[in-house]
């Protein structure tokens, strides 16, 4: 089952942080547009401005705090510094393979942050429920996570590097990981799924095969955080991997499964989204839509029109799945957010 589940960690480390935080975390390196009013020579044809340089599509080695090693974070009294978020950025962008730009730096430094919090609490949950990883479960780890990326040990760290990412900060994550999935199923081994469960599910999709509906995935951002919410757009309209953009960068509850919603009926979104939703064909993108203080960004898998076509019901053990990886989900989304609430958190900056 381990060895399953360790697929998951070959491309992202940790489960999704719905938490929101303080524009704080900006990086040290901020670019500061300054014109000038004056000439010296107030001649009547418009001096040429030099041409801005154009901002570098992908900074490989990202180092968003500069200088002296600084505190930036107390959790429960273990320290975050700039060292371990420039590392944790650095490691985000190789395993991710999104571009560290102009467009995606403040998504990337926030959501860096949030889980290096998130990581630090987790590593306290495991200790307290005296979960223990040793290194030979991390060497497996690091196995599976080569072999899923078809490279060997010696690519790996030449990988690593090649990004200036750590060897122990990536060894670090890969123990977080391991410790919080043995966390959550120590916790929901006893509460398996029940066959009334399977039955009402099973019962509710017959009833869902007569209404037209979207296989749809979503990516949700803030408002404070979507300046640059059309220059993401239109990233995603040119890469195809929108699941890991909304796994990463998606601050709704559905990130943890890479914004996947499933089968949505028409009507079932408020108004506002489902008119726009109902406009896309499928595999279209939509445009950023507000709403509530968010923007919405959808992706339109499939639609299903039961006029026209007609869907499989799914099998007794396809559902069982299903609602046992919603039950896993659900308690690791509840009990980190337990762990936010209880958390003494003090940010530096």
């Amino acid at each position: 089952m381990i060895i399953k589940i360790l697929t998951v960690l070959c491309v992202v480390f940790s489960f999704s942080a719905q938490a929101q935080f303080a524009p704080g975390y900006a990086p040290a390196e901020r670019a500061e547009n300054a014109s000038s009013v004056f000439r010296s020579n107030p001649r009547p044809e418009a001096r040429q401005e030099p041409e801005r340089p154009k901002e570098p599509v992908n900074i490989q080695k990202p180092t968003p705090y500069t200088g002296a090693i600084r505190i930036l974070a107390l959790v429960n009294g273990d320290i975050i510094t700039t060292e371990d978020i420039n590392h944790r950025v650095r490691a985000f962008c190789m395993t991710t393979g999104i571009p560290y730009n102009q467009q995606t730096k403040l998504l990337i430094i926030n959501k860096v942050m949030q889980n290096t919090i998130d990581e630090k609490l987790k590593l306290q949950e495991a200790a307290r429920n005296q979960v223990e990883i040793s290194e030979k479960d991390i060497d497996i780890a690091i196995d599976v996570f080569c072999k899923n990326n078809n490279i060997s040990r010696e690519e790996l760290n030449r990988r690593l590097k090649k990004f200036g990412v750590s060897q122990d900060v990536f060894r670090e994550q890969l123990k977080t990981d391991l410790g919080w999935i043995r966390v959550v199923h120590r916790q929901t081994a006893n509460s398996p799924v029940t066959e009334p469960e399977i039955q009402e599910a099973l019962a509710m999709a017959k009833r869902d095969m007569k209404k037209p509906k979207f296989m749809l995935a979503e990516i949700v951002i803030p408002v404070k955080d979507g300046k640059h919410i059309s220059e993401l757009v239109d990233n995603l309209r040119h890469d195809p991997r929108f699941e890991l953009y909304a796994a990463q960068f998606s601050q709704s509850p559905s990130s943890s499964s890479g914004g996947n919603l499933g089968w949505v009926n028409e009507g079932q979104l408020p108004e506002v989204l489902n008119n726009e939703v109902k406009k896309l064909s499928a595999g279209q993108i939509s445009d950023p839509i507000l709403y509530n203080g968010n923007y919405y960004i959808y992706r339109v898998e499939k639609k299903f029109n039961p006029q026209v076509e007609e869907m499989t019901l799914p099998s007794s053990e396809e559902v069982e799945t299903m609602l046992q990886n919603e039950k896993n989900e659900r308690f690791a989304e509840d009990r980190m957010q337990q762990l936010r609430q209880r958390a003494v958190i003090e940010l530096k900056e």
